[in-house]
């Protein structure tokens, strides 16, 4: 399945407690469109939410995040891990 780094700039800073909320609300979410988040990294004073995922594709990741809590990527990119 393919794997994506999605990018989340807020305006201003965020909490790392608030984003581990919405991330909960992707996984109860997440299995009605076949996408499996598996981490997220927190830039707390620069308002940046980094997720990786995996999903058939962008959009479905995108579908994921705007239905559980509404926080839609601002920029999401097709990645390969690598060592």
């Amino acid at each position: 399945m393919p794997l994506f780094m999605d990018v989340h700039e807020m305006d201003g800073a965020v909490a790392v407690g608030d984003v581990a909320k919405a991330h909960m609300a992707d996984l109860q979410t997440q299995d009605k469109y076949g996408v499996h988040y598996l981490r997220y990294w927190v830039d707390e004073p620069e308002g940046r939410i980094f997720c990786l995922v995996e999903a058939p594709s962008a959009d479905a990741a995108n579908t994921v995040h705007r239905e559980s809590h509404g926080l839609v990527a601002t920029s999401i990119y097709q990645v390969q891990e690598g060592s």
